[in-house]
């Protein structure tokens, strides 16, 4: 999730004007909020877009990601709000559905850049609200398997085999868990945030599943696996408080010989990992099920009350048109299918490309629904309450499905 790589660095909250007139007319202003510095494409592209429209100048206000749904909505029920917001895409549907955002259907249904069937279906998803689209995906990401394939060969495993179900996945973490060298057989999140839903979510949707139906057998089933996990010392105690990032932090440190997380590691990955590491798709309840991960990173959107629409949604444009840059230049994958990804020259980060790139086939937005925070939380209260011993999976679930319902209506 780009989220737990926006959380793993320091953000300063500041505004640049990007872009001035040529001459002396006046030129129409807009603004754009994004979490982005300059090592990432937000700052970079509205920079662009400015130098390259000198009859529109861009004001650019870079905002911490915690802050940008309050200030989003703080601003536009004062009449502040900017012209253009990246916003996280399970906040999405929030704004979507009271009416904030500006409904982009017929302008992309006659742009001659944005194509709807160019995204994944997930992204795509994650912008639409009462069949009607609310924005366009910045980028996007999911999750997949890392796993020490050196560890794999000391344990007397096939690394070109690895796992594919979970009670695969379970196999190879009793076999490869070392506690004599302080190596645990899996490492994931669980924490109670936005990253444990992220993480266990998809478990639930490969059965069937999903937000509005979290206590199916298969779920159960799924949220019963993390607690075996736990219990058997397989995964770090910490995993009830560990995020993405440290998470796979210890898998680069040698002390997890696999972990779940999202192609924002790759180029740590590189640098780190003083081992031949590899990466799968997330394996599944049995074979032949169905696929599901999650699905990361955010959107951008026009507000409603913007005084130039049509300014802003050229931005847009210009924005999608760099999409195939967004991997090569900024290392995140467009939501686009269409996009060639082009090779780096390192071959263990190539092959997992290609892997987080069949993955993201399979990735599912969290909702879309306007309450989504609510619902995560129902969630994320499953999960501690089931691995932390105080109900059984099952009571868990039944006790978040409950509360889903009430939120849901």
């Amino acid at each position: 999730m780009k989220t737990s790589a926006i959380l793993g660095a320091v953000f300063y909250a500041g505004v640049a004007t990007l872009g001035m007139a040529a001459h002396a007319a006046d030129p129409v202003t807009i603004t754009i909020w994004c979490q982005d510095d300059e090592r990432q494409p937000g700052l970079n592209l509205a920079k662009e877009f400015g130098e390259k429209n000198p009859d529109i100048k861009v004001v650019y206000r870079q905002i911490h990601f915690d802050d940008v749904a309050s200030e989003a909505m703080r601003a536009y029920s004062t009449g502040q709000a900017p012209d253009i917001i990246a916003i996280d895409n399970p906040e999405h549907a929030l704004f979507a559905s009271h009416g904030v955002f500006l409904d982009l259907t017929d302008r992309i249904a006659s742009s001659q850049v944005i194509h709807k069937e160019d995204y994944f279906p997930g992204p795509l998803a994650s912008v639409t609200w009462d069949s009607k689209i609310y924005g366009v995906p910045k980028a996007t990401n999911t999750i997949a398997l890392y796993y020490n394939a050196d560890m794999f060969k000391a344990k007397g495993l096939d690394p070109d085999k690895p796992p594919q179900t979970w009670d695969e996945l379970v196999d190879a973490a009793r076999k490869l868990n070392d506690p004599a060298n302080n190596v645990y057989g899996i490492a994931f999140s669980a924490k109670a945030s936005e990253e444990g839903t992220f993480q266990f979510l998809p478990w639930a949707q490969m059965t069937g599943g999903g937000f509005d139906k979290i206590n199916t057998e298969g779920a159960v089933r799924a949220l019963t696996i993390w607690k075996t996990l736990l219990d058997e010392k397989l995964a770090s105690p910490d995993t009830l408080t560990r995020g993405q990032w440290d998470s796979t932090g210890t898998f680069n440190s040698g002390n997890a010989a696999m972990v779940i997380s999202g192609p924002w590691e790759l180029n740590r990955m590189s640098e780190e990992a003083k081992f031949d590491w590899r990466v799968t798709l997330m394996p599944v309840p049995e074979v032949g099920a169905p696929r599901s991960s999650a699905m990361g990173d955010f959107n951008w959107a026009i507000f409603k009350s913007s005084k130039h629409p049509d300014e802003a949604f050229k931005a847009l444009e210009y924005f999608v048109s760099q999409d195939p840059r967004v991997f090569p230049d900024w290392g995140q994958l467009a939501a686009r299918a269409n996009i060639e990804i082009p090779t780096t020259g390192d071959a263990k980060k190539d092959a997992a490309v290609k892997v987080f790139m069949e993955q993201l086939k399979y990735a599912q937005p969290r909702g879309p629904h306007p309450d989504w925070m609510k619902i995560s939380k129902a969630i994320q209260g499953a999960i501690q309450s089931a691995l932390t011993g105080q109900a059984s999976p099952k009571d868990a679930l039944d006790q978040a499905a409950a509360t889903i319902q009430g939120i849901l209506g």
